[in-house]
């Protein structure tokens, strides 16, 4: 297995040029190291955890980093910004952008850092979908696969939910509405993001405040925080080529040849364990599907750090995988 890198010292490059737009990445470790590319969810950047360039806290600092479960003093992390659409002067993705779209602008990046092989790719919800592509598309590029509540295909009631965040998102942006509309996207996305063993535990059911004729309630301020937070951050097109993409994202589990460890979290309400049983059945290598047991739902690969760490240490360390 060679991991050659192309002369550069960088911890992070600038943009690499894609036929569909730009693929920002950053480099964390030693050069020359077993490289390993980490991808989250849509709301993920390339940074992944603090480095020498940027110390600032990754999106995934508790698993990765020096002695954590993908370890940067080990390991050569890369993360990648995932590409969008573009905006067209609607403010409408110029063009469509799919899962394999995302795999070829990663396999540029690899390119342009001298990485012929990878020794795994951890993806995470729609970095996952992108990884089972990554892995369809370019075999020979991966020895092991880590994909975290993500399948082949969505689930039918996945895409009627996202269905209805990009119906409103097109409001907003036909009434001039659009950092509104984006927040309540978020907001609705959120309860799926969580369980409900989770928000009954959080919140209570009675309303905090009854004014007039109209009453709030204790989780609404959760999510209209993460809903403010989130369009604050984040165009209408952007957001709406990568929900559609998330939807677009089909590849054949037959495809997939590279050993493969499926995680699945407990309550999952948008990846269901019935999806990842099957996938584990079809995929054309040895696969483990692994459980992360939690009152978080989907999220479990923000909020679970420990048990990624057992899941995800024996993967990258045995060098006799599967």
């Amino acid at each position: 297995m060679a991991f050659t890198f192309a002369p550069m010292q960088m911890e992070r490059s600038a943009a690499v040029l894609d036929p569909v737009g730009c693929a920002p990445y950053e480099v964390n470790g030693p050069r020359g190291a077993p490289a390993v590319v980490v991808l989250g969810g849509i709301s993920a950047t390339r940074h992944v955890a603090s480095g020498e360039v940027d110390g600032t806290p990754g999106w995934w600092e508790h698993v990765v980093g020096r002695a954590r479960a993908i370890d940067t003093s080990r390991h050569c992390v890369v993360g990648m910004d995932f590409l969008d659409g573009g905006s067209g002067d609607d403010g409408r993705p110029a063009r469509i952008v799919t899962t394999l779209d995302q795999a070829d602008a990663l396999v540029r990046t690899l390119d342009t850092l001298g990485i012929d092989r990878l020794h795994a790719l951890v993806g995470a919800s729609y970095g996952g979908m992108v990884a089972l592509a990554f892995a369809a598309r370019y075999p020979d590029r991966v020895a092991r696969l880590v994909v975290i509540s993500a399948a082949h295909e969505p689930h039918p009631m996945t895409t009627a939910v996202r269905s209805v965040q990009r119906r409103i998102v097109e409001l907003g942006l036909a009434s001039g509405r659009t950092h509104e509309t984006l927040a309540i996207a978020r907001e609705l996305a959120m309860t799926t993001y969580r369980s409900p063993r989770e928000f009954r535990e959080r919140f209570a059911s009675a309303a905090s405040a009854i004014d007039g004729s109209s009453a709030s309630f204790p989780v609404e301020s959760y999510l209209r925080h993460h809903g403010e937070r989130f369009a604050a951050a984040w165009q209408p097109a952007r957001f709406l080529a990568l929900s559609l993409s998330a939807d677009l994202h089909r590849i054949a589990p037959g495809d997939v040849r590279t050993p493969t460890v499926l995680v699945a979290a407990e309550d999952d309400a948008v990846i269901p364990r019935t999806q990842l049983e099957q996938l584990a059945h079809d995929i054309a290598a040895p696969t483990r599907l692994l459980d992360i047991h939690t009152s978080t739902g989907h999220d479990a690969f923000l909020t679970e750090p420990d048990q990624l760490t057992r899941i995800l240490h024996p993967v990258l360390e045995n060098p006799e995988f599967p």
